[in-house]
């Protein structure tokens, strides 16, 4: 594999050589972050290591310029000495780097990225089968349930955590009864778009009934788990749905279910029902916000 580098010290480059180089991976070295992007666009690597410290990243907005192609995913591990959300990278690593933590790191996105061309050709051999929802897009409920299932016995055989996020619209019911169907479905498929935007490339996500959606995420636990369903509440509070000249507001409620250690006995159902659960305490709590619960 190759992997498109864009580091500022000597130090930093020479440690993520080492490491790619354990793997049997090739170092990209990159100059710019317009560099990056023009090997990236080429097709030249799906996996990217960049310092989010180094201003040329930050100004050029490199992650956004690559997901605004029209290319398969590419994977993101973004070093910073910062403590930022607003870093919206696959995985962040926070300098001064550990040998050990970035080899772990890069075997992660690169399972990740195996795992989004499996699940991509999955989904275009079964594509003529009913597995998305009409309305949305997404994954139906038969179809999310199975795929939840799969990535639970893919974290059981590598040891991996798992977390599920549970999302509701909040206070849909009324805006349903006071602008009419039509605006209710509208605001599905804006709120659906929002949440593939902002979740990562190679999430399962699902309609699992009415305004309820689900997600299952791979790897991530905690804060980081956090961080992603948070991401989505910000995108949603953000955007306005329009119909006929009538605007509204929307804002959405998380909840998540997260496992560190999968078992023998873990099942996925009761994982989502936790989720579920916690998101149900977010909406009790006021909405437009998330409540995360360990298993």
């Amino acid at each position: 594999m190759k992997v498109v580098v864009l580091a500022g010290g000597t130090k930093e480059r020479s440690l993520i050589q080492n490491a790619l180089e354990k793997f049997g991976h090739q170092m990209l070295l990159s100059d710019s972050a317009e560099q990056a992007r023009r090997l990236i666009e080429a097709g030249e690597s799906r996996f990217v290591i960049a310092d989010f410290d180094l201003p040329d990243v930050q100004n050029y907005d490199l992650i956004r310029r690559v997901r605004a192609l029209k290319i398969p995913p590419v994977y993101f591990l973004m070093l910073t000495s910062n403590d930022s959300d607003s870093v919206e990278a696959d995985d962040t690593l926070h300098k001064p780097l550990n040998s050990t933590e970035l080899k772990a790191r890069i075997m992660i996105g690169q399972r990740f990225l195996s795992l989004g061309d499996s699940l991509s050709k999955a989904r275009d051999e079964i594509e003529s089968l009913a597995i998305y929802d009409s309305l949305t897009s997404l994954m139906n409920r038969n179809a999310f349930h199975r795929t939840a299932q799969g990535e639970l016995e893919r974290a059981r055989r590598s040891g991996s955590p798992i977390s599920l996020i549970a999302l509701d619209i909040d206070n849909f019911k009324p805006l349903n009864e006071k602008y009419g169907m039509d605006m209710g479905d509208e605001v599905l498929r804006v709120v659906s778009q929002m949440i593939r935007e902002k979740s990562r490339p190679y999430d399962c996500i699902g309609r699992w009934s009415g305004d309820e959606f689900i997600i299952v995420v791979a790897g991530v636990i905690g804060t980081d788990a956090e961080k992603i369903a948070m991401r989505i509440i910000t995108g949603v509070q953000s955007m306005r749905v329009t119909r006929k000249e009538i605007a509204v507001s929307v804002s959405i409620s998380a909840g998540i279910a997260c496992a560190s250690y999968i078992s023998a006995s873990t099942e996925i159902e009761p994982l989502i029902q936790q989720a579920r659960q916690a998101m149900t305490r977010a909406k009790e709590a006021g909405g437009n916000q998330v409540n995360l619960i360990y298993t």
